[in-house]
């Protein structure tokens, strides 16, 4: 039996007021409160800008809120809400409209997309009251409390995350937030930052996780595998019992994060996950590191790592620490640019900058904190949130030179059934698979064509099949990039005739259902 987690909050929650459910509409030449910009895996699938070039619209409380998002044209216009206050249970109502699908008790972002919550002026709390994110994408959550979220006892919100997405979500990401309860699963409460049922292309940075038995998870069983492609990078993880996240299949990426006070486990990497961890620091903590509480392994590759007073358990039935001399078990490319802090100064770094109300600072890469520029993209078009179409129709910047008279494709072998050609005909109900677990597919041209750009598509209902890849010049044998998962490859512009991705690992049997290949 799980114990309660050691430490409490030390401050005593505050009376919510109960406020007026009034959105109050911002002159539109102010720009969003959201600064900087989305890293990570956020980044990738087309990027993550929230509301940005939306309305501006101010809460003070959780009815605002939805009533926000029911005023919209659509449930994609974007839409950037500012929110002041207190938000619990007796703020936060059901509001109906044709642009959203809300509940009582916890702030509901369902079947929805393009939106930025974003704390300003004195502070934003979510006082026992979770967000659940369902069936949605490109959301920004930044410069919010959510605290003491329970799952049983009274009253009770999403579950008992206080954060938790699920069922078909993409890109998501949250910055600066603080997530905290008052203790474990015996006090009523669960997960801090939960994802599961296809979630993919999420970042948590610059956020403070403390005081709870479960940090997260990413896949809600050994079954719930369709999940990942999520960073988590200069994050505190304080005072948790174990799930500093749980990895169930999938991929993530965490550096720069400070860990103290992990009493039962860490880094879960369990059920075939992959999971890149470097320059973090590990503080008086347990099995930091390695998959437990099941035979059913992942692995992990390491690099630049600080261990400082953590103790290893022995391996066992169940139990594979890492430790204590941790080494990788697989190598996990990584598709977006980043900047790495040394792992010595990181609990300094991200004392600084972490959490809300801290300023949205971050780090310049050299250990110092700055303030970021606020951004203000210009508007997107939303993915559709029902299932895709048949017809893939090719993103603005040029024409998809795979359709394009005299391409050809062809590759290594392929499984019963499939057909090079499907990855060029346009459509998503048809799809090439490799014979095995990896292999090759390409698209070729008669002559020399200047590529720069690569889109790979899965079909739908198997997103999270790729794993690790390489995108080769096959004139040259050159790599031109290289990462994991599918989505939007960038790269020098290069000539070729020949051009192959290479599918070197996969959860399950990987699927492509277009290589789409641009100029620009």
């Amino acid at each position: 039996m799980r114990r309660p987690v050691a430490l409490r909050l030390h401050a005593t929650l505050a009376t919510a007021i109960v406020g007026i459910a009034v959105a109050v509409v911002l002159p539109s030449p102010q720009a969003s409160a959201a600064v900087g910009a989305a890293t990570g895996y956020a980044t990738q699938n087309g990027g993550t800008t929230g509301g940005a070039g939306g309305q501006t619209v101010r809460a003070t409380t959780g009815t605002a809120i939805h009533a926000a998002l029911c005023g919209r044209a659509s449930s994609s216009t974007p839409i950037v809400i500012e929110v002041t206050g207190t938000i619990n249970h007796g703020n936060t109502s059901k509001v109906s409209g044709s642009s959203c699908n809300t509940a009582d008790g916890v702030i509901e972002l369902k079947q929805i997309s393009n939106v930025t919550i974003v704390g300003v002026g004195g502070g934003a709390v979510f006082d026992q009251l979770g967000i659940h994110i369902r069936d949605s994408r490109n959301i920004i959550i930044q410069n919010v409390t959510v605290r003491n979220v329970k799952k049983s006892g009274s009253p009770t919100s999403n579950g008992g995350d206080a954060i938790g997405m699920e069922s078909t979500v993409r890109n998501v990401w949250v910055d600066h937030v603080t997530l905290e309860a008052s203790g474990g699963e015996s006090e009523g409460y669960d997960g801090l930052f939960d994802m599961k049922d296809d979630t993919q292309y999420v970042t948590l940075s610059y956020s403070i996780l403390r005081n709870s038995g479960r940090g997260g998870l990413i896949g809600s069983s050994e079954s719930d595998r369709s999940n990942g492609f999520v960073t988590f990078e200069h994050n505190l993880y304080e005072n948790i019992d174990s799930r500093t996240p749980l990895l169930r299949g999938g991929v993530a990426h965490m550096f720069n994060n400070h860990y103290t006070g992990l009493h039962e486990s860490g880094i879960n990497s369990r059920a075939g996950a992959r999971a890149k961890v470097e320059n973090n620091y590990f503080r008086n903590s347990k099995d930091v590191l390695g998959t437990f509480y099941t035979n059913e392994r992942g692995t992990w590759q390491v690099a630049g790592n600080i261990f400082d007073n953590v103790t290893w358990s022995a391996t066992g039935n169940e139990n594979y620490p890492a430790g204590p001399n941790p080494t990788s078990t697989t190598t996990v490319g990584i598709p977006y640019s980043y900047r790495l802090d040394g792992a010595s100064c990181v609990p300094d770094i991200v004392r600084q900058t972490a959490g809300a109300n801290t300023g949205l600072k971050v780090s310049n890469g050299s250990c110092s904190p700055q303030t970021p520029t606020p951004t203000t993209p210009a508007p997107t078009t939303p993915a559709p949130t029902t299932p895709p179409p048949t017809t893939t129709p090719p993103p603005s910047g040029g024409t998809n030179l795979s359709l394009a008279s005299g391409a050809g494709a062809d590759g290594s072998s392929k499984a019963d059934g499939t057909s090079y050609g499907n990855v060029r005909d346009g459509s998503l109900g048809t799809y090439w698979s490799p014979a095995g677990s990896t292999g090759t597919v390409s698209i070729k041209w008669g002559s020399a064509t200047t590529v720069s750009r690569v889109v790979i598509r899965e079909p739908s209902g198997t997103s999270g099949s790729i794993g690790s890849w390489q995108l080769v010049n096959n004139d040259t044998g050159a790599v031109l990039a290289s990462g994991s998962g599918a989505g939007q490859i960038t790269f020098g512009a290069t000539s070729l005739k020949k051009i192959n991705f290479k599918i070197n690992s996969s959860g399950g049997t990987p699927r492509v259902g277009e290589f789409e290949t641009y100029a620009s």
